[in-house]
């Protein structure tokens, strides 16, 4: 039975890639623009809605400048970087194969997700992660196998970097209050198959095991400031990455208390893109370039009116995209793990494992049926964070036309503002 259900897990992986959505097989069954002499424009959602479905394949792309066709298949980022070309539509996923290792930088477990060597993934079974080792250690042997909420990623353990494009440039993403290092997992491979080296780590004090357990005391920006460190000069576990990734161009993102961790980084050197999600915004930094406030309109644990004045308070260049009817889990997998089976929380306390009741709250706001379905919120926060990090990151100015024709592509979106 644990056979067959993995092997419909990998179905799953296989049909998200093709689909560009990682929530394809989750089971989760108009105003007018204005524009100030500042220079900041706001909108409602409106226009007709496109679908980002296709052919595109993960890792199908050649390594060479031109394909057989003729077509160009690379293109120079910043600084002369080295890159495959991303589909136009950054809610589509890139043209890398995703690469997964697990390590341990500063101390704190970590995942790192890479764009692979195209065509490496041939044959190899995708990676499919184990949410049960999230509980705390008396908690995890409660839920059986043929009920675990397995998280199937549109990854490869182990695959080889592709060394022969890059330098990358890196993107930080820390998990929220009883999160995890995958929690946000669709996002994190969807960045990784667009040519980014992406870093997430557990953070002690805070995560679902310490949430769980009472034990409380989490150093979020503190941790992914030694993480940072730590990458300056890869070695051991991080070695594969020497001479490949440019700490020189750093983008971050986070989820609600994750997202307030990256508010003050943009004074860090190399820093140039914050993406908090469901938290506030950024605080001006000398390294800081673009900002983008991700929320949920009906979030109940951290309200819109925060992402609202977290946008108002930062500096240009910076976009807020809110999006309507999300709850607070709009910007995670959290929803659509164990979706079948009532989601997590309700495998959880139907297998007797310990959860306080001040938790319950968190782990169901966004995944009712009236809230924005899964599978519209991937997609616009796939689109708006892989355009934002892109176009700074990537020296890309397509994706500033791509994010200003967000609110026109998506209807979900119930507000948009930028100030460029």
């Amino acid at each position: 039975m644990i056979r067959s259900h993995l092997r419909s897990l990998r179905a799953c992986v296989f049909a998200a890639a093709a689909l560009s959505l990682g929530s394809a097989c989750s089971g989760d069954d108009g105003g007018s623009a204005t524009a100030s002499s500042t220079g900041e424009s706001s909108s409602s959602a409106g226009g007709t809605e496109s679908t980002s479905a296709g052919t595109e394949t993960v890792g199908e792309s050649e390594s060479t400048s031109e394909s057989t066709t003729g077509e160009a298949t690379e293109r120079e980022g910043c600084e002369g970087a080295k890159l495959l070309i991303n589909p136009e539509d950054p809610a589509l996923p890139g043209p890398w194969p995703v690469g997964a290792r697990t390590v341990t930088i500063a101390e704190r477990t970590t995942e790192i997700w890479y764009p692979a060597k195209p065509g490496s993934a041939a044959g190899v079974e995708p990676e499919v992660y184990d949410i049960r080792l999230h509980l705390p250690p008396e908690e995890q042997g409660k839920i059986p196998d043929d009920a675990a909420p397995w998280q199937a990623c549109g990854c490869y353990r182990d695959l080889p970097l592709d060394t022969d494009h890059g330098p990358y440039p890196v993107i930080v993403f820390i998990h929220g209050t009883a999160g995890f290092r995958t929690q946000s997992l669709t996002f994190m491979t969807h960045w990784a198959s667009r040519g980014f080296v992406v870093v997430s780590s557990d953070h002690t004090g805070i995560t679902l095991a310490d949430v769980l357990g009472g034990n409380f005391g989490a150093d979020q920006s503190g941790d992914a400031a030694k993480v940072l460190d730590a990458l300056a000069a890869p070695s051991g576990e991080t070695a594969f990455l020497a001479g490949h990734i440019d700490l020189a161009r750093v983008g971050m993102s986070g989820h609600s208390a994750g997202g307030s961790a990256i508010a003050g980084f943009g004074g860090r050197p190399g820093v140039q893109v914050l993406a908090p999600m469901a938290a506030g915004g950024a605080s001006p930094g000398a390294a800081l370039k673009s900002t983008l406030v991700l929320g949920g309109m009906v979030d109940k644990i951290v309200a819109y009116g925060s992402q609202q004045s977290g946008y108002a308070s930062a500096a240009p260049r910076k976009r807020l995209v809110g999006l309507s009817a999300a709850g607070h889990l709009a910007f995670s997998d959290l929803c659509v793990l164990g979706a079948d089976q009532g989601g997590i929380l309700q495998i959880a306390l139907d297998y007797g494992v310990n959860v306080p009741p001040l938790l319950i709250p968190l782990a169901k706001d966004g995944c009712a049926p009236e809230n924005l379905s899964a599978e519209e919120g991937f997609a616009i926060t796939q689109a708006a964070s892989s355009a934002a990090f892109e176009e700074t990151l990537h020296c890309d100015d397509a994706m500033t036309a791509a994010l200003a024709g967000l609110p026109a592509r998506y209807p979900a979106i119930g507000e948009f503002q930028e100030a460029l």
